[in-house]
């Protein structure tokens, strides 16, 4: 089967600094997976540059068998990533921004799957409305909505749960799981939530330094989630000693 999402000896950094050293992932269509590690880690880094916003030093990405540096456009509409809330465009509605992004994927209008998302968030009352006037939560929900638009083979999700309230945070947890199982959507939710990651998801990924050091796989998540007595964060903390 061919991955979804293919990383080969990936390495980015600046003149003094490097972020990523040679990090290597493969993700299968369905799967919903987990990068984890402690700030500074590259996480950020990493999906930006799967995502084609920063351009690794060395490596290849492949997204559904696509070369993102030889064919961008073709690998980009492969893939969705949620916009940082700070990044959206302060003069546009909220419908604006759906239906700008909707034309830059190729699509004919808004999906209906995207109405009703919005629905499901409680952000359709603040679809006309400029996003200058919009609060943190509501920005969060309709970054998340834009990188969800059109319902993409690989959704990659930086922190997509900050700043939700609990029912917002709910539906979308819930949402991406029934992606995920019921259209062969591949998700990669990259959080400091580990009690999310751990209920949710089917793969963790532990990402220290730049390099991939841990993997947890599901039967391993399996036997966590079975003992009171143990947790992803418990793990986690065990593999950076």
């Amino acid at each position: 089967m061919t991955p979804i999402l293919h990383l080969d000896q990936v390495c980015f950094g600046y003149v003094r600094r490097p972020v990523l050293d040679g990090v290597e992932m493969q993700l299968l269509r369905g799967e919903f997976v987990a990068l984890i590690g402690p700030n500074g880690a590259g996480k950020t880094t990493l999906l930006q540059c799967l995502s084609g916003v920063l351009a690794p030093r060395s490596g290849q990405i492949r997204i559904n068998g696509i070369d993102l540096a030889a064919d961008p456009l073709m690998a980009k509409r492969q893939l969705g990533m949620t916009v940082d809330p700070v990044r959206l465009p302060e003069l546009l509605t909220g419908r604006e921004c759906l239906q700008l992004f909707a034309g830059a994927r190729g699509l004919h209008g808004v999906p209906d799957s995207t109405q009703v998302l919005c629905d499901a968030l409680s952000l359709t009352s603040m679809l006309d409305h400029p996003v200058a006037e919009y609060s943190l939560g509501m920005r969060q929900k309709l970054g998340v909505a834009l990188g969800l638009l059109g319902e993409p083979a690989l959704l990659v999700l930086d922190e997509p749960l900050n700043g939700l309230d609990p029912a917002s945070a709910y539906v979308l947890k819930h949402h991406l799981q029934a992606l995920c199982r019921e259209r062969g959507t591949t998700v990669l939710l990259a959080t400091h939530s580990l009690d999310v990651a751990e209920r949710f998801i089917d793969r963790a990924l532990l990402l220290v330094e730049g390099r991939l050091r841990r993997s947890w796989d599901r039967s391993e998540l399996d036997e966590i989630r079975r003992d009171p007595e143990r947790s992803l964060e418990q793990a986690m903390v065990q593999a950076l000693a």
